[in-house]
């Protein structure tokens, strides 16, 4: 999607954070030193299709690297604010342990224990930690915007991007913690508008809007990718959903069929409460956590009630309004194209 010399910038730029912040963590204690290396191994690494997308998004409207010096700095923001996002929903979710290592949160309560904490105050720190890193990327995100070498009225509309990305990956967040906890299942409605929110518009919307900014795009340009990289983002997340459960190791980065395990109010099982069959499906979720056998017993029951065929279905039929959506005349033929690529990609990942 991009040239090596391009995802080589990109990763430099995020370099170049991660080392003000350890530069500013020296005066400041060993614990904040420890921190700020954490947070640089839990930001290292990855597809970067974030910062990826602000590139791409960039280039096919025109735009030259060379007339935009601050272009990677922005793409560079939607990186960390991605790793800000990922840390913060480790400590919602309680995990310690990110693809078979200790995340940030693990860290400290091993840091902890060494010193003699007990577990309780292990774990204490533990979030104090992540919930700390998650901030200080968020603030360094704000701050690379804050700081790039554009208009004012370019800058104005980066964070206006920033600020939606924000507010509405919280709502969505806050929403799913919401429909997991509460003793009602939430109506296919509300988990569905959940799955868009935490995802669609940070990982797709913003950041293609963002390099279509910063390329000089027209606004009914910009507003056409607003729409489609939402459609394109409540894809990726419902493909997300379906590897969770039916997914490989390799594919889902954890063990198979997790999110089959943790009971997850996702949009497949919502449309499975909707199937004649939901109390088998509901039987073989209860014991999942059991083990590789009850896994199998949970896939089954779904693949019965019609509900992976279903989210299929929706998958599809999402992707081929994006391509369809894409011939939108207020599109660049090279834009036109890079959303008809991501779609494509996304729809290789369907499990």
């Amino acid at each position: 999607m991009i040239p090596l010399a391009t995802r080589a910038a990109i990763d430099e730029s995020i370099e170049g954070s991660l080392r003000r912040i350890r530069d500013r963590a020296i005066d400041l204690g060993s614990g904040f030193e420890a921190l700020t290396d954490a947070v640089a191994r839990a930001t290292a690494g990855g597809k970067r299709l974030r910062p990826t997308l602000v590139a791409a998004s960039f280039a096919a409207f025109g735009g030259d690297p060379d007339d935009c010096p601050s272009l990677y700095s922005v793409a560079g923001a939607f990186e960390l604010l991605h790793t800000a996002f990922v840390v913060h929903d480790d400590v919602i979710d309680h995990d310690t342990v990110r693809r078979g290592i200790p995340n940030i949160g693990g860290e400290f309560r091993v840091r902890a224990r060494e010193r003699g904490a007990d577990a309780a105050g292990a774990a204490v720190l533990g979030d104090a930690a992540a919930i700390l890193a998650g901030d200080l990327l968020l603030h360094e995100a704000s701050r690379l915007i804050a700081l790039a070498d554009v208009s004012p009225r370019i800058r104005a509309g980066l964070f206006e991007l920033l600020d939606d990305a924000i507010y509405v990956s919280a709502a969505g967040e806050l929403a799913d913690v919401e429909n997991a906890v509460m003793p009602e299942y939430a109506e296919a409605e509300a988990i569905f508008d959940a799955t868009f929110n935490k995802t669609a518009v940070y990982s797709f919307s913003a950041p293609l809007c963002a390099g279509a900014l910063l390329a000089g795009a027209p606004p009914e340009a910009i507003a056409a990718l607003e729409t489609e990289g939402g459609r394109l983002g409540l894809a990726f997340q419902l493909v997300d959903d379906l590897i969770g459960a039916f997914g490989s190791a390799a594919q889902a980065g954890r063990d198979e069929g997790g999110d089959l395990r943790e009971t997850k109010s996702t949009p497949l099982i919502a449309l499975a409460r909707q199937s004649p069959t939901w109390s088998r499906v509901n039987d073989a979720l209860a014991v999942a956590h059991t083990g590789p056998i009850a896994v199998r017993e949970a896939q089954l029951a779904l693949e019965e009630s019609g509900a992976r065929l279903h989210l299929r279905t929706l998958i599809d039929d999402t992707l081929w309004s994006v391509r369809t959506a894409a011939e939108d005349p207020a599109l660049p033929v090279r834009a036109r194209r890079l959303i008809c690529e991501l779609a494509d990609r996304i729809a290789e990942r369907i499990p």
